[in-house]
């Protein structure tokens, strides 16, 4: 995909996000610290970073985890509820979807280490661990079902 805007411009801005002016400075700041995609399979803060460090980099936004939802983060999300205003949970998936193909049964330790750079001003922590750990059977079940296919 190529975009016409200036190199500096936070990856956000080109992601069809928008920002009004009152989020501008917050963003400008890495503030809100909710806004995420993966370049080159790494969660980094699209509110910060610039398209420029983007460029000839495999990026991927929360759209491309999966068409149909059918993602194990995506579907563990789902399943338990977990979002309550959902402004931040696309940055939390993002991040979660790092944290499970770089360890794909963490413990709640690496679950918190790995999710601390993300804000959720609703408090939904509890909910977001939950569902990692789901994430983690769901995927672990597919697994198992490929290899038993495989036989």
């Amino acid at each position: 995909m190529q975009v016409d805007v200036d190199p500096s411009t936070p990856c956000c801005g080109s992601c069809g996000f928008a920002p009004n002016d009152r989020h501008k400075i917050r963003l400008r700041y890495g503030a809100v610290r909710c806004m995420h995609v993966h370049l080159d399979g790494k969660a980094i803060r699209s509110c910060v970073a610039p398209l420029s460090r983007a460029e000839g980099k495999h990026v991927t936004t929360i759209e491309g985890l999966s068409a149909n939802l059918s993602h194990p983060l995506q579907r563990a999300w789902i399943e338990l509820d977990v979002p309550q205003c959902g402004y931040c949970q696309s940055g939390q998936i993002m991040s979660a979807a790092v944290l499970l193909a770089e360890n794909p049964k963490p413990a709640d330790k690496d679950i918190d280490e790995a999710m601390g750079g993300n804000i959720c001003r609703c408090g939904t922590y509890p909910r977001i661990r939950r569902a990692i750990h789901r994430a983690a059977q769901l995927a672990g079940e597919a697994e198992d079902k490929m290899s038993a296919s495989a036989l």
